[in-house]
């Protein structure tokens, strides 16, 4: 059975994509998929990450359970997990990997510095 962190009160979380270096890191799988960080308040935000530090050390997953918008039920990977305290409270900061058969990933470069002088290129 996969260890997990509910979400059982509130919003469903929203996710910001994750861009850092360190982050890029964690998504090294063969499924199609984003890291992305949702901030959640919390009473217990050290105990929640020892338990994702113990799965880990386990070499179990654990995951995020959480309800979208619609109701559904929707589960994500934690990849990475931290606590801090703020004045409200205490915020556990959570990187998941956000897997979507929709998913799609796009290549290429921005060419708005076309007044940059390319090697072989003639102005």
């Amino acid at each position: 059975m996969n260890e997990k962190i509910t979400i059982i009160e509130g919003p469903p979380p929203t996710f910001e994509a994750v861009h850092d270096g360190w982050a890029l890191g964690l998504n090294e799988s063969p499924i199609l998929a984003e890291v992305a960080l949702t901030r959640l308040r919390t009473y217990n935000g050290p105990a929640l990450v020892e338990r994702c530090y113990r799965a880990w050390h386990n070499s179990q997953p654990i995951l995020l359970e959480f309800r979208s918008p619609e109701g559904l039920e929707q589960k994500a990977p934690i990849v990475a997990a931290r606590a801090v305290d703020v004045d409200e409270g205490q915020l556990l900061f959570l990187w998941v990997r956000l897997e979507d058969e929709n998913l799609e990933v796009e290549f290429g470069y921005d060419d708005d510095d076309e007044d940059l002088d390319m090697p072989g290129t003639q102005s």
